[in-house]
């Protein structure tokens, strides 16, 4: 079965169809996306410097996938929320394009990627020895073939239990003192050997960032990421 984009009026919410109709937030049935994952709505791709969390520093191919329904406010790619905004483009073309660039790592990102089936794209890139990162908040089931798996969850759409034992990094958005307990709950979820950031939302970063080098001199199991690609000016 593939995934359809339906024309239903927001009032019909116990409609079995209207959960993707919030998903894909179009108003006609325009894009059938194949749940095999041939053909994924392509936002952007470009190489660049990977900015955040555990990777950071590091060359990377991005590949942002258009489409989300968990509605982060302080989202900085709110124009990733509509996938019928994005091309729908043959896995094998992304995987071409990102072996065209020495560095040899993807970030697959959203929008939420794990709305479609990734199992194919990431096939793709393996086959051609591409290193394949996500960053995922975790809201739907895991598909595809990761060498590493950023779990970024949030309040807005909580992400699911059986995702977070696979997460090699949590990487907490601190936007209000709250977030701290957040992090705490998801850092028990997730495995022994996964990392754990605490990452100030950018907006807030002036008054956040104080907050959260007292909570990890404090508690060390913590680490600190930062969007150094904004600080670089670089995607």
């Amino acid at each position: 079965m593939d995934i359809a984009i339906y024309d239903f009026p927001k009032n019909h919410a116990n409609h079995p169809e209207y959960l993707k109709y919030l998903i894909f937030g179009a108003l006609k049935a325009k894009t059938i996306i194949p749940e095999n994952g041939t053909l994924l709505p392509l936002m952007e791709e470009f190489y660049t410097i990977q900015g955040e969390g555990f990777n950071s520093g590091k060359a990377a191919y991005f590949i942002r996938l258009g489409g989300c329904d968990v509605g982060c406010h302080w989202c900085d790619v709110k124009e990733s929320w509509d996938a019928e905004l994005h091309p729908l483009t043959p896995t094998q073309t992304i995987a071409d394009n990102a072996d065209k660039f020495p560095g040899k790592s993807v970030v697959v990102t959203g929008g939420e990627p794990l709305l479609y089936n990734l199992d194919e794209l990431t096939k793709q890139l393996k086959a051609k020895g591409i290193a394949t990162f996500i960053e995922t908040s975790g809201a739907y089931p895991l598909s595809g073939y990761w060498d590493w798996i950023c779990l970024s969850p949030k309040k807005f759409k909580a992400p699911r239990k059986d995702i977070a034992p696979f997460a090699n990094e949590l990487k907490v958005i601190v936007f209000n003192k709250s977030d701290f307990l957040w992090a705490e709950e998801h850092a028990e979820m997730v495995s022994p050997n996964c990392k754990l950031y605490l990452q100030p939302e950018w907006s807030k970063s002036a008054e956040m960032t104080p907050l959260i080098i007292e909570y990890v001199m404090n508690n060390p199991k913590w680490e600190i990421s930062l969007q150094t690609h904004k600080f670089l000016n670089i995607p």
